[in-house]
Parts: C-alpha cells; structure tokens; sequence
C-alpha cells in the first residue's frame, strides 16, 4: 500500500505535513504549527480523523497546536521529552525506536542540534524523513541547544539514507538559503538547482520536498564540510559557515 503525503504552509513560513496510511486510513500530523489549519485540511481532505501527532522538538511553532488537536480529535501524541517543555505529551520516543502508523513504520531518527532532542522520522520503503529543522534547502538549522558537531553529526546520519529520499523540511527558507549559497560562489552544482526553486517561489508553490541527492550536490552546509578529511576538520567548517550564515543579511 501507499502513504498519501499533503503539504500545507502555514504561519509566516512553517510548513504542516499530513500523512495517511492507505491500507488503515490512519492519519498523523508531523508537528502542529496551527491547529485551525491542520483540523480544516482533514476536513478538507475528507480523511475525518486525526490519529497521531508525531512532534519533531519542543519549539512552540512546532508544538503550539498539541492540546488543541489533542482536544478535537483524540489523537495520540509522540516526541521527545522535550517537547513537553511546552506542550502535551503522550508517549516519549527516542533515536533508534520505531512507531507505526497503521502498516507503515517510521524509524526515529537522531537530529539533534537545532535543539538538545530533535527528532526525524524516517520511512525507508517510501523513501521519506520528516526532519524538522535540521535540514532546509539549501541550508539547515541554527544551533539553538546543540553544537556544530552535534549538528554535523546529524546532518552525516541522514546523508547515509538513499539520495532519492525526499525531504521533508519545515520552513520555507529557500530563497534566502540560495542568496547566502550563491554568496560562497563556490560550485556550479548550484545553478539547475537556482532555476528551479526561484520557478516554483514565483508560482508560489511550496520547495519542500526536495530530494537528499539535490541537497548533498548543492547545500553548502552538506557540500563544502564533506571536502574536509574528517570528521573534527568537517564539523569545524560547518560550524564555521553556520556563523557566516546568522550573520548574512
């Protein structure tokens, strides 16, 4: 069976995914940016039900709409602990578990660096990671709890998945990610990859998913680390560019 996937923006640049397992017609939301417009897309989609919140980290544009959700449809909810720093929690989870939804499983993922806990998770059949903050395209996450090697090292772990993976990030950041990469002029991996996102921006169509292969061809923050000879000489170069990043305007 197949796993239906629906993107929907939301708030100032947050991304909302509702994800349908078709053999069971269960239905979770990764993350909870805004409540109103998750419960209105269900409806919307005429799935009418709402089984599972699986929450990426704590921060309130990821975890803000869990009570109301919670409230509304009965859901279960799944994260790390921390993510009860500011919402409801149902069930803690942890790098290396697995949870279902109806005949599909996700491997949950260690990304931990935009935050001390972040989570991603993974289906390897469908070939998907819902990863939070972690990766962006063409950029990735401040370092708002971790370290750049904490980042780096996440970042490494969803390298290895296959390049035909797609992305599932959760912020439209693309054209100022692109504007910081091509500020670098560093590699022409960059240019097919402009084209397309500055087409699909003024469509106004969303850039997520993008696929791992295009990232890891074009994402300074993977790219220009990977030229290093280890890992310390690798995470000290993103971690530089991460700094050069917060400071680009």
């Amino acid at each position: 069976m197949a796993l239906d996937i629906r993107v929907f923006p939301c708030l100032q640049d947050n991304y909302a995914f509702l994800v349908r397992d078709q053999a069971t017609g269960q239905v979770a939301t990764i993350d909870t940016p805004d409540a109103d417009m998750i419960a209105n897309a269900i409806s919307g989609l005429s799935w009418g039900r709402l089984d599972y919140i699986f929450n990426t980290h704590w921060h309130p544009d990821h975890t803000n709409g869990n009570q109301a959700l919670k409230n509304r449809f009965g859901c279960e909810i799944f994260g790390p602990q921390e993510v009860s720093r500011n919402a409801p929690l149902d069930q803690v989870i942890h790098p290396g578990d697995e949870i279902a939804l109806g005949e599909t499983r996700f491997e949950i993922m260690d990304l931990r660096g935009h935050t001390a806990g972040q989570i991603g998770y993974v289906n390897r059949d469908f070939k998907v990671a819902f990863v939070g903050d972690c990766l962006f395209v063409l950029g990735c996450g401040r370092l708002r709890e971790g370290s750049a090697a904490d980042m780096w090292a996440s970042l490494t772990r969803l390298m290895t998945l296959p390049e035909d993976t797609l992305i599932y990030s959760a912020h439209e950041y693309a054209l100022d990610n692109l504007r910081f990469a091509e500020s670098l002029d560093i590699h022409d991996d960059l240019a097919v990859q402009a084209s397309h996102l500055r087409t699909l921006r003024a469509q106004g169509l969303p850039t997520v998913p993008s696929r791992l292969g295009d990232e890891i061809r074009a994402n300074p923050f993977l790219k220009l680390p990977l030229m290093e000879p280890d890992f310390d000489a690798q995470a000290n170069r993103f971690g530089d560019l991460r700094a050069r990043k917060d400071q680009f305007r």
